[in-house]
């Protein structure tokens, strides 16, 4: 444990209300803890401020007194972005307001520590859609969510998060608080200083509040898995289904038949939909905001079409909201699924939709010649070609020597990926797990503009260090 100064800790009580500061170690626990258990927080205070001013106040402290400060929101990250090694936790659990919804200018102003679930419903409830959409929606916070531009599975019609941000309000380094919070379209005052919070993981500053995009509520939808005989076909459905559906394409995902084996294994409600087995299943979303349209009979003359040309062998479309739950269900629950069934090596990484397949079939032949028998669960967001490229151990393999193979399979991977003009990371961060691999991939000169700017508005690097690349 890193000893904080009693000066540094007296400065702080004299700031904020005691039930503010948690110290005690059963108090700590839960705040220690790293989602995916590869990590743990070496922190002694967990700082827990009720507002945009005593959060300024506890970063001017702590600039003052050099002690760094790792934000933490609904402690969902899987890069260890919120893993602390010494200074303070600041958690943004009690910043967790509503603040305003503007049905007529489509915005919602946000604290940022509401849950993203709870702005989902009350968007809903304004007769709008709030469209972020995760697997940790009901747990994660929405300054985390900025801080990691997360992606889920709604980017390819709606974007990911920095494109459903139109203002900030955030407290920099120092204690001085940015107010940007507009809910302007559009505004060409000099640069877009939002967008260098958003997915800065903390490393620049911490945002407090936000103007979120609202759209209009869908009024009708359909939701389709389909059976596909080879990989391949899942990108000429989804040109198919692109084409006769334009935007009402919502979310377009891709199942492999291992993943669905393990939902049904280890998960409780996971079902086959199908009679039969097969290789390869698209999960399908439209909606519209017209009630009159006829999505289903749209997505059943392009299945229709789809069945004569061999694309897919089966097709099940939901017919009520039970079925429908239980559809995205097999996709929801697959990372939950491969982590029960044994070791897994887990790389969340986009190419260029055109090559997706042909990525994931390459990788595959590669791991499968450093270790025989591994088996590929790849899945994810394929209409947007973010890949959650996930190794599981052979069954006869040892879990430990399956995982001390990580950083050989990471580079296998991560080369394929490079290889094809893609990222080492689409929607979950670097943190501290992808940091090395940032610094072997990225260009010189993008790192040397990280850090400038890292250096320009944090000089004193007390805003999340160690987190995206290690400080000067």
């Amino acid at each position: 444990m890193i000893n904080l100064s009693e000066n540094f800790m007296d400065s702080l009580r004299e700031t904020l209300p005691e039930r503010a500061i948690l110290t005690r170690p059963e108090d700590l626990a839960p705040y220690l803890k790293e989602e995916r258990g590869l990590m743990k927080s070496d922190c002694e205070v967990v700082v827990r401020p009720a507002n945009t001013e005593d959060l300024a106040k506890t970063v001017a402290v702590c600039d003052g007194h050099g002690v760094s400060v790792v934000p933490l929101g609904g402690n969902t990250g899987l890069v260890g972005g919120g893993v602390a090694s010494g200074g303070i936790i600041l958690s943004l659990e009690r910043l967790n307001k509503i603040i305003a919804v503007d049905a007529l200018n489509h915005t919602m102003t946000v604290e940022a520590g509401c849950v993203l679930a709870n702005i989902q419903t009350a968007a809903l409830d304004a007769g709008c859609l709030f469209p972020l959409s995760l697997g940790a929606e009901g747990s994660c916070q929405i300054g985390g969510n900025l801080a990691t531009n997360a992606g889920g599975v709604n980017v390819l019609r709606y974007g990911n998060t920095r494109e459903l941000v139109l203002g900030i309000e955030a407290v920099l380094p120092d204690g001085r608080i940015y107010d940007g919070l507009n809910a302007l379209r559009k505004d060409n005052t000099g640069y877009d200083i939002k967008q260098l919070f958003i997915g800065a993981e903390g490393t620049l500053g911490i945002i407090t509040k936000a103007v979120l995009k609202l759209y209009p509520a869908p009024r009708s939808s359909v939701t389709v898995m389909a059976a596909l005989p080879r990989l391949n076909n899942v990108l000429t459905l989804f040109d198919h289904v692109r084409a006769a559906c334009g935007d009402r394409l919502t979310a377009f995902e891709l199942v492999p038949r291992l993943g669905l084996e393990l939902g049904i294994a280890h998960v409780p409600g996971v079902d086959d939909p199908f009679a039969d087995s097969h290789p390869h299943y698209s999960l399908i979303e439209l909606t519209s905001p017209r009630e009159g349209d006829d999505l289903r009979g749209d997505i059943e003359k392009v299945l229709e079409r789809a069945l004569e040309a061999e694309i897919i062998t089966d097709a099940v479309i939901a017919e009520s909201e039970a079925q429908v739950h239980q559809l995205w269900k097999i996709r929801e629950e697959l990372p939950a699924a491969q982590s029960r069934e044994g070791g897994s090596v887990k790389h969340d990484v986009s190419v260029p939709v055109s090559v997706a397949t042909k990525f994931i079939e390459k990788a595959s032949r590669a791991v499968e010649s450093e270790i025989p028998g591994i088996r590929v669960c790849a899945f994810g967001h394929i209409g947007d070609g973010n890949i959650h490229y996930n190794l599981t151990q052979p069954p006869n393999m040892d879990k430990q020597a399956f995982l001390d193979k990580w950083e050989q399979l990471n580079r296998i991977v991560h080369d394929i990926v490079v290889d094809m003009n893609g990222s080492i990371s689409a929607e979950h961060g670097i943190g501290i797990l992808k940091k090395m691999e940032l610094d072997h991939y990225a260009p010189d000169v993008k790192l040397d503009v990280l850090r400038q700017i890292k250096r320009a508005i944090d000089p004193n690097n007390i805003m999340n260090p160690g987190k995206i690349f290690d400080g000067d």
